[in-house]
């Protein structure tokens, strides 16, 4: 352990981790982990991309944690210089005992997130740089709710496939909130029927149409069980974005160009959002600022940065460009 706390991560030598401290709740104690990546002496020939004098912070979607080291690599290509945050009860983060991903409220992420920039700032000090936070899915919708609260300290946001809107459209959504309400009062942990057939990790995994490799303990192939609790958070908070967050900063939103939201398995569903309804969120997403960018990428995935390498390389493409034009 180094003496400021950083220790080789699971990622291997080239990743550090630093625990980060949130005190108890019913379940115990309560930690985030910060994710960075060991820079070398080549790493200095990319600070002057578009990204230059930037912190990114990255923050995973449900049933998920950081693992995506092309992103950190790439990102950090760009000029930025990349964090990632494991949340409290996900990945790094959880603990035996703990109910995964468990909250009543996005809110409460705003701990996990202050703890991140404050150690962030302990150990580079300088002039005030620029942060980008980038999201994905639920940690696409929490960041965005952050954001909204703490504009002062942002000075842009990625969004990656955003958890901005229900599946059904806010139509749906109203018709079923009213019902996860309740069971939240009634009985906050109480189990869900499980909804996931297991696709999106069959086009992710290496184990079938995809090609990573991840801890299946923090990434499970039919993900965390849902609660009625967690539920109503998230409707709550994709309510909030509906009637407008007014966020002054440019905002990118990436997202595949078709959803596959169907019960059985289709060879297209390897080339497609399997999770969301990419066009109820690319709607949602003028919601959230007066500046927002939709990019639809053909053939994305759920997470665009785990598709196929052409995908993914115009997704780093629009990131930069977005990054060149609109962060001034």
């Amino acid at each position: 352990m180094t003496r400021s706390g950083w220790v080789q991560d699971v990622l291997g030598p080239s990743y550090e981790r630093l625990e980060l401290p949130l005190g108890q709740d019913a379940e115990g104690p309560v930690v985030a982990t910060l994710v960075r990546r060991r820079w070398t002496p080549g790493d200095l020939l990319h600070l002057r991309g578009p990204l230059e004098g930037t912190d990114v912070l990255y923050v995973h979607g449900w049933s998920d944690y950081f693992f995506q080291t092309e992103l950190a690599e790439r990102v950090e290509r760009l000029g930025a210089r990349f964090h990632a945050l494991d949340l409290r009860k996900y990945g790094r983060s959880l603990r035996p005992g703990q109910t995964p991903g468990g909250t009543d409220d996005l809110g409460v992420y705003d701990d996990d997130i202050r703890a991140a920039l404050d150690a962030i700032a302990a150990e580079h000090h300088g002039p005030r740089r620029r942060l980008v936070p980038m999201g994905h899915s639920t940690g696409g919708l929490t960041l965005a709710l952050w954001a909204s609260r703490h504009r002062d300290l942002v000075d842009g946001l990625v969004l990656n496939s955003p958890w901005l809107e229900f599946q059904g459209d806010a139509v749906g959504r109203n018709l079923v909130a009213p019902l996860i309400r309740l069971g939240a009062r009634r009985n906050p942990l109480a189990p869900i029927p499980a909804v996931d057939p297991g696709f999106y990790t069959r086009t992710v995994s290496s184990t079938g149409e995809g090609s990573w490799t991840y801890d299946q303990r923090w990434r499970p192939d039919r993900g965390f069980p849902l609660h009625p609790g967690w539920l109503a958070a998230v409707f709550a908070g994709q309510q909030t974005v509906e009637h407008g967050l007014g966020m002054p900063f440019p905002v990118l939103v990436m997202l595949s160009d078709k959803s596959m939201l169907q019960p059985r398995w289709n060879e297209g569903m390897a080339h497609a959002d399997v999770a969301l309804n990419v066009d109820a969120v690319a709607r949602r997403a003028l919601s959230l600022g007066d500046e927002v960018t939709v990019r639809r990428l053909r053939g994305a995935l759920h997470d665009v940065v785990l598709s196929e390498p052409a995908v993914r390389e115009r997704a780093y493409d629009v990131i930069g460009r977005w990054a060149g034009t609109l962060l001034r």
